[in-house]
């Protein structure tokens, strides 16, 4: 297997460039080789896999088996956070902010 490094931004001199060329060209020419220590994999394991690009915080969220707070929820939140503001080492406990 060919691994080809090019630094950004670094003009390459023409020998260089012709040989990499060359060789990405020879490297394309060749068949793909599959590991046997690591098989492809099923139909049934490619389903488990979940995409990482989520159009939104929600669908990302909900992926994850949670959900956004409410409006409702932010605005106890900012409550409590105001009352806890003068002493630092309060922390708010998620009970009294979610209703359960």
């Amino acid at each position: 297997m060919a691994i080809v490094r090019r630094v950004v931004g670094r003009e390459l001199d023409p020998e260089t460039r012709a040989a990499m060329e060359a060789e990405v060209r020879e490297a394309a020419k060749r068949p793909y080789v599959y590991d046997p220590d690591c098989p492809l994999l099923t139909e049934e394991q490619l389903a488990e896999f979940r995409p990482v690009n989520f159009a939104t915080n929600e669908k990302r969220l909900a992926a994850m088996g949670l959900q956004l707070a409410s409006p409702e929820e932010c605005a106890r939140v900012e409550e409590r956070m105001n009352e806890y503001h003068e002493t630092p080492d309060s922390f708010i406990p998620w009970s009294e902010v979610r209703d359960t």
